[in-house]
């Protein structure tokens, strides 16, 4: 549970590295801190993408506290795990003003692109019209990576 008192789903499993009381602490090692922040992206990236969850909201998200080994990352960590994310092109500012939500980019827009036209060729689609709500919703995108995905970020990629 997170101290704004949402529970991480059972359904989710969470890494080893989450179990790792130095995980949420920034450290201090350029090397080290820069894996830490991409494990930080794989495990934000994979909660968001399993739980099919488009919007990180900063102060709500049960990922930032540890209640097993009573370990929790201070805002300013959050803010540096917040802005290697966006850096990295997997999230951008709902709210640019208050900076409390982050758009989850499960995939970037070029990403998506590249998904969608491969899943095209496969599936006979090329030259033909597709809505995207069929994109995003259809019986023939299951299991693929933009189903389900921001429908925003799915405009950007087409």
């Amino acid at each position: 549970m997170s101290s704004s008192g949402t529970i991480i789903p059972s359904s989710f499993e969470l890494p080893d590295f989450y179990h790792f009381p130095p995980f949420f602490t920034i450290q201090p090692v350029l090397s080290t801190r820069e894996k830490q922040l991409g494990q930080w992206r794989e495990l934000l990236l994979k909660y968001h993408t399993d739980l099919k969850i488009t919007t990180l909201v900063l102060h709500e998200c049960p990922l930032w506290k540890n209640n097993a080994i009573n370990r929790q990352l201070t805002k300013g960590e959050i803010q540096i795990v917040i802005d290697d994310l966006i850096q990295s092109g997997y999230g951008e500012w709902e709210d640019t003003q208050t900076k409390t939500r982050v758009r989850i980019l499960w995939r970037t827009p070029q990403q998506l692109a590249s998904d969608i036209y491969d899943w095209a060729v496969a599936n006979g689609y090329v030259n033909s019209i597709c809505t995207v709500y069929e994109l995003h919703s259809g019986e023939d995108v299951n299991g693929m990576s933009f189903e389900g995905v921001d429908e925003e970020l799915l405009r950007r990629a087409l």
